[in-house]
């Protein structure tokens, strides 16, 4: 028995040293390489498998760079770029791409632009084929108060040089809507803006709103402009009912301030009251004292009352008459 499971336990080693062999030293993959004219050697390849890095992607991104006539890429630079977390295939895919296109791009600006987390092949096509973006509805008021809703295309185009550290589409956008509004905004009318969409796309484009950023504005298209509210009837209406409000209060505050005004006035009158009224029974008792210190006579005292009769009978001459006049009977 152990004689004829020899020859299989034989031959599965030495199908597994086979396997061992052709993965740490991928023969074919070297075959492939010199017969595309790329210059690497077994040792290579082998020390490769060695520092973690894939032979296969090496090699095809070399065959595709020598293809293309990239000749002056090198394995290490390769490597280094795949040990750094780059993307070897995308960057030599945009290398090919721009060299086609003749786009002034090396290996050092691909590799930090892949590096900085942007994708460099799609850069290089946006480069090439410009790419359209649709704004969110812009909302504007022009100078007669009526607000206009715009919609708009912007064309940009990739900008190879300003990728690393460029700002993104999200500025593109933040920008252009400003531009919208400004332009909108110092409109006399919106009608002056519905008949010339286009004033809005000079104005915005003379105002340079891809400095800084990743991307070159070729043009910006007003796709739609819609009527909202009249903001400036609606402005005045609450500012007149703001207005009336103030007023109201105003007039509260004035009547309140009447009807106190009153109140302590009336108080006052009779806190007056009633000092005469102390004042009068006091005049009854001093009447007293002088008749018994004998300083008021009793023909004194008469006097006095026929002053007083006189002065009451004068009063109610010089009254009105309101009622009918009562016949003096005999």
């Amino acid at each position: 028995m152990e004689a004829t499971f020899l020859p299989v336990i034989l031959l599965g080693a030495a199908i597994m040293l086979l396997i061992i062999f052709f993965y740490y030293v991928p023969f074919l993959l070297w075959i492939s390489a010199k017969v595309s004219g790329v210059s690497i050697s077994l040792i290579q390849l082998f020390l490769m498998r060695i520092r973690k890095v894939p032979p296969g992607v090496i090699t095809r991104a070399m065959i595709e760079a020598h293809k293309a006539g990239l000749k002056t890429l090198t394995r290490d630079e390769l490597e280094a770029h795949f040990l750094a977390g780059g993307h070897v295939e995308r960057v030599v895919h945009a290398l090919v791409s721009a060299s086609k296109a003749n786009i002034d791009l090396s290996f050092q600006m691909a590799t930090a632009i892949d590096l900085a987390g942007r994708d460099v092949f799609l850069a290089v096509q946006m480069s090439v084929n410009p790419k359209v973006i649709d704004t969110p509805p812009v909302t504007a008021v022009a100078k007669d108060g009526i607000q206009l809703i715009a919609k708009a295309r912007v064309t940009v185009r990739a900008n190879i040089k300003q990728l690393v550290g460029g700002a993104g589409e999200e500025t593109i956008l933040a920008r252009v809507g400003e531009g919208i509004v400004s332009s909108i905004g110092s409109s006399g009318n919106h009608k002056s803006v519905l008949e010339n969409p286009d004033s809005i796309s000079k104005l915005v484009l003379r105002k340079g709103l891809d400095a800084g950023t990743a991307f070159e504005i070729l043009s910006i298209d007003i796709a739609d402009i819609d009527i909202g509210k009249n903001i400036g009837a609606a402005l005045q209406m609450d500012q007149a009912q703001a207005d009336k409000n103030i007023a109201q209060a105003k007039a509260e505050e004035r009547r309140a301030m009447a009807v106190a005004s009153e109140q302590e006035m009336k108080a006052k009158a009779q806190e007056a009251r009633a000092k005469v009224i102390e004042a009068e029974a006091e005049v009854p008792k001093a009447m007293a004292d002088a008749f018994r210190s004998g300083n008021l006579g009793i023909m004194d005292y008469y006097k006095m009352k026929n002053i007083e009769a006189d002065t009451s009978m004068r009063e109610n001459i010089a009254k009105p008459n309101t009622g009918p006049s009562k016949p003096i009977k005999d």
